[in-house]
């Protein structure tokens, strides 16, 4: 039985040895005599080569033809050759085509062609290993968060996606006929994730997240991935101390583990290696005069958008707190500062670089009162709220939790110059296609 092995697999080492490849074409190139393939899978590329005479005619004359991305089986003796990508290289004896194609419709390049393009092809540009490249980091990244919250002792929980009220503001929800009455995709699975502490007290989840957003800026997405955590008995500065360590080690276990990969995208690791608690910590108030310090038109008071945010990061090489935002310009469930009302315990981790906010946490109002003056004050129904008061009047504690958006982690530690190119079908308002 010959040994079914991946393309990372093929090394120097195993010189002579004769193993079964199975993957698509990558490159095909013909010099005199022989035909080499590049073959790919999911864990790189090694070259192949068809040798006539070595081959029948048949096979070597249908190996020639073979365009981008035909799906190929390939039987051979391992070859160490210093020439060869990684150094051996699969000197073919048979050649299975699974199925062949005469002419992939993405550019050889991919860079060559339009996002526009890329983005109408997503469903064929994720072949390209690039594309491969950001999604195994993606994917690291959250191994490592399940390996730190399984060790800190948090409970993965799974709340539902069809929800009644709003989160984040209701001008961004996406509302949806739900038998006979409507509902909503859901911004965030705070709310149900406080109702979990009670039984839990430190919990998280994974799931969509939907934002109704006309934002057509590079970190902007309408349906996005995120992490959340909420936790009884925590209040802001404890919560911040869970941020820092959370992506603290989701960085530098996946610099570890997928270090080939991000150096695909950034030369200089810095930042990321930079990226241990503590986190350096700056007040609103402090972040206000260093812009206004920079020429920067804001007042106490505005919020910060994109281009404050990216202002800001350059006064840092590693990821930073921005704590104590005005009341107005948060959401009506963040806890009221008791030293100065106007603003609440809430607070916004910001990556360097330019990419801003890439969490967004606060302390919880803890008090059924409070709480649903806030909600008035915002214009909403607290019957829509019943329930989520209900958690103020049976056993109430200070809690406190924070929701970070995959994307943007991934952006940053990529330096992708788009939020879209970090998720595997982007939405965005002009596209839901494919």
């Amino acid at each position: 039985m010959i040994e079914k092995v991946y393309c990372a697999e093929v090394k120097p080492d195993m010189d002579g040895k004769k193993v079964r490849l199975a993957g698509w074409v990558y490159t095909n190139m013909r010099v005199g005599k022989k035909v080499f393939l590049w073959i790919r899978d999911s864990t790189g590329i090694v070259q192949t080569v068809v040798a006539r005479g070595v081959v029948d005619e048949e096979t070597f004359n249908t190996a020639k033809k073979l365009g981008r991305e035909s799906s190929v089986i390939v039987e051979g003796i391992v070859k160490a050759d210093e020439r060869a990508p990684g150094g051996a290289e699969v000197h073919v004896e048979r050649l299975q085509i699974i199925q062949a194609v005469s002419e992939f419709p993405i550019p050889e390049n991919p860079e060559q062609a339009s996002p526009e393009l890329l983005l109408d092809l997503r469903h064929l540009h994720l072949r390209s290993p690039k594309v491969a490249a950001i999604m195994k980091v993606k994917a690291t990244l959250m191994q490592a968060a399940r390996e730190w919250l399984l060790q800190d002792g948090w409970y993965e929980v799974f709340p539902p996606i069809l929800v009644t009220g709003a989160v984040e503001g209701g001008a961004t929800l996406f509302k949806l006929k739900y038998f006979d009455r409507y509902a909503y995709l859901s911004q965030s699975a705070q709310l149900y994730l406080e109702a979990a502490i009670f039984g839990l007290e430190k919990v998280w989840s994974l799931t969509p997240s939907f934002r109704a957003e006309k934002s057509r800026t590079r970190r902007h997405l309408t349906e996005f991935w995120h992490l959340e955590l909420e936790a009884a008995w925590m209040d802001l500065w404890d919560i911040m101390k869970v941020e820092e360590e959370l992506v603290s080690y989701m960085v530098q276990r996946t610099l570890e583990l997928r270090r080939k990969e991000i150096e695909t995208f950034r030369d200089d690791l810095t930042t990321l290696k930079n990226t241990e608690p503590p986190f350096p910590r700056i007040s609103y108030d402090e972040a206000i005069e260093i812009l206004q310090s920079k020429g920067v038109n804001i007042e106490w008071g505005d919020d910060m958008g994109a281009d404050e945010e990216r202002i800001l990061t350059q006064e840092f090489d590693r990821p930073f707190f921005v704590y104590g935002y005005p009341k107005h310009i948060k959401a009506f469930y963040m806890k009221e500062d008791p030293e100065d009302p106007r603003k609440v315990l809430a607070a916004d981790m910001l990556a360097p670089e330019g990419y801003g906010e890439i969490i967004g946490g606060s302390q919880r109002e803890e008090d059924w009162e409070k709480l649903r003056q806030r909600i008035i004050e915002e214009g909403m129904d607290p019957k829509d709220y019943e329930w989520y008061l209900d958690l103020r009047k049976y056993g109430s504690v200070p809690h406190s939790g924070f929701g970070l958006g995959l994307e943007r982690l991934v952006a940053w530690i990529l330096k992708l110059d788009h939020i879209r190119w970090a998720t595997l079908f982007p939405r965005t308002p002009n596209r839901i296609y494919p």
